[in-house]
C-alpha cells in the first residue's frame, strides 16, 4: 500500500467518530484532505446529518465548500465536539510537530476549542524525538523578519524564509511569514522550546502541539493503530 491508502485507512477511522449534530474542527493538509472527501460523502448522502465545521484555513474552508460541508466559525460555536486534524511528527507522549502545510496558528486557534481532538497520519509520522525528520515551523512577523531569523538561528537551529518560486516570502492566512528551524539532533526538550518562542516579541507562534492530541489514528499496512494519551 502507498501512503495515500495509509492515510485514507487513518481518515476513515476517525470519520468513524463523527455523530450526527456534531460542531467539527476541520483541519489542513494531505491526511484531513481524504477525511474531508470522506466527511463530505456521508453528508451528501444524507448518513450524517447537522454537521457543521470550523475550518482551519482558506484551503480547507475552499475544500469543504466543495464538499459539500456546511461551515461555521468559533464566534458561533465556541465549544467544538471532535477536531481532526493531520500532523508532521508523532513522538511516544503523542506530542506533535504541525503547519508545515503553513496552516499552524488556525489550527491550533481551532483545536484547543475541541472536547477531542484527534490526529490521523501514517506510519511514517512517527518518531522519537521530534524535528528528527524535518524542520519545526514558526510564523513570524514581517516586521523585523531578519532579526527573527537570527534569533531563531541563536536556538541552535537553522532557520530559513519558507519561500516561493520566484524567492518572495510565503505568507500564513494571517499574513505572517514562515520560518522553517531545523535542529540537527531533533528539539531536545520541546517544552522549553515552547516556553522560550512564545516568550518572544516578533514570534507570533510555533508548530509545537503540546499536550493536545487525546488520540493519534495511525494507518499502517498491518491496518489501523490507535493511541490514546494516557491520563
Amino acid at each position: 500500500m502507498d501512503r495515500g491508502q495509509l492515510k485514507r485507512r487513518a481518515a476513515a477511522h476517525a470519520l468513524s467518530l463523527v455523530r450526527d449534530g456534531m460542531v467539527l474542527g476541520l483541519g489542513t493538509g494531505t491526511t484531513t484532505a481524504y477525511f474531508l472527501e470522506m466527511l463530505g460523502e456521508r453528508v451528501r448522502a444524507g448518513m450524517l446529518r447537522d454537521i457543521v465545521g470550523v475550518p482551519t484555513s482558506e484551503a480547507t474552508a475552499q475544500l469543504a465548500r466543495e464538499y459539500g460541508i456546511p461551515l461555521t466559525t468559533l464566534d458561533e460555536h465556541p465549544v467544538l465536539d471532535l477536531a481532526v486534524d493531520g500532523a508532521d511528527e508523532v513522538d511516544p507522549r503523542l506530542d506533535l510537530i504541525k503547519g508545515r502545510g503553513r496552516a499552524f496558528v488556525r489550527e491550533k486557534v481551532v483545536e484547543i476549542h475541541a472536547r477531542r481532538f484527534v490526529v490521523i497520519v501514517d506510519e511514517s509520522k512517527l518518531v522519537q524525538r521530534l524535528g528528527t525528520q524535518g524542520p519545526l515551523p514558526v510564523e513570524i512577523l514581517p516586521f523585523g523578519a531578519g532579526a527573527h531569523l537570527r534569533w531563531l538561528r541563536s536556538l541552535g537551529c537553522r532557520a530559513e524564509l519558507v519561500t516561493d518560486d520566484n524567492g518572495s516570502p510565503v505568507r500564513s492566512d494571517n499574513g505572517n511569514y514562515i520560518a522553517f528551524c531545523w535542529f540537527p539532533e531533533g528539539i531536545e526538550d520541546p517544552y522549553a522550546l515552547a516556553r522560550t518562542l512564545k516568550a518572544r516579541p516578533g514570534i507570533v507562534d510555533h508548530g509545537l502541539f503540546l499536550g493536545m492530541a487525546d488520540m493519534v489514528v495511525v494507518g499502517t499496512h498491518e491496518g489501523v493503530h490507535v493511541l490514546e494519551r494516557e491520563p
